[in-house]
């Protein structure tokens, strides 16, 4: 069978649902979202927090400011046990939330993007921005060049950070465990 891929998003539209914002140091500063996805691992940060923006139902898997993936234990676990190699684990307090947390952080990056296949379009001369020249400006049902992605579990597309990208076997092992606040979407 060939292999499957998903972009791994936050179910924005779960009832009730709990909303975090950015996280932060210990002494309330933001970080930089950037960090968390790089598709490299992160050096240490210190014990981080992750403030409700909206207080509510907690899930196992949320997106945190503009996409920081925020796993319960259980799910960290499973990311831990099927792709240990693609994937940082951070500890972080939660607030309000007794039960441990983690931000996913994926530690790969793979030129993998079909470009025949998606609609891309690509920065020009005329937008203006001469050092992003060449570069993705858009991607449009983005489409998983899958030989490109060979055996990888979890990573991000090189040029193209903002989508978070897991195997079907993660899909179906967060499927089968019945894991709250997420939306897949095959790429």
């Amino acid at each position: 069978m060939p292999k499957r891929f998903f972009e791994l998003a936050d179910d924005v539209n779960a009832p009730h649902r709990w909303h975090l914002a950015t996280p932060t140091t210990r002494h309330g500063q933001k970080v930089d979202e950037a960090l968390f996805m790089r598709g490299v691992p992160v050096h240490d940060q210190g014990r981080l927090r992750v403030p409700a923006e909206i207080a509510g139902k907690a899930l196992d898997f949320t997106q945190a400011g503009i996409g920081i993936p925020v796993v319960h234990v259980r799910v960290a676990s499973m990311f831990s046990e099927l792709a240990p190699d693609d994937v940082q684990l951070i500890p972080v307090d939660v607030e309000s939330q007794p039960d441990q947390y983690l931000l996913l952080v994926t530690t790969r990056l793979i030129r993998c993007i079909d470009e025949t296949a998606s609609r891309i379009r690509l920065w020009t001369h005329e937008d203006g921005a001469p050092h992003m020249v060449g570069r993705y400006a858009s991607v449009r049902d983005m489409r998983i060049d899958k030989p490109k992605a060979g055996n990888a579990k979890v990573f991000r597309c090189e040029g193209w950070i903002g989508p978070l990208i897991v195997s079907g076997e993660i899909k179906d092992a967060l499927e089968r465990m019945s894991a709250t606040g997420t939306r897949f979407e095959e790429v």
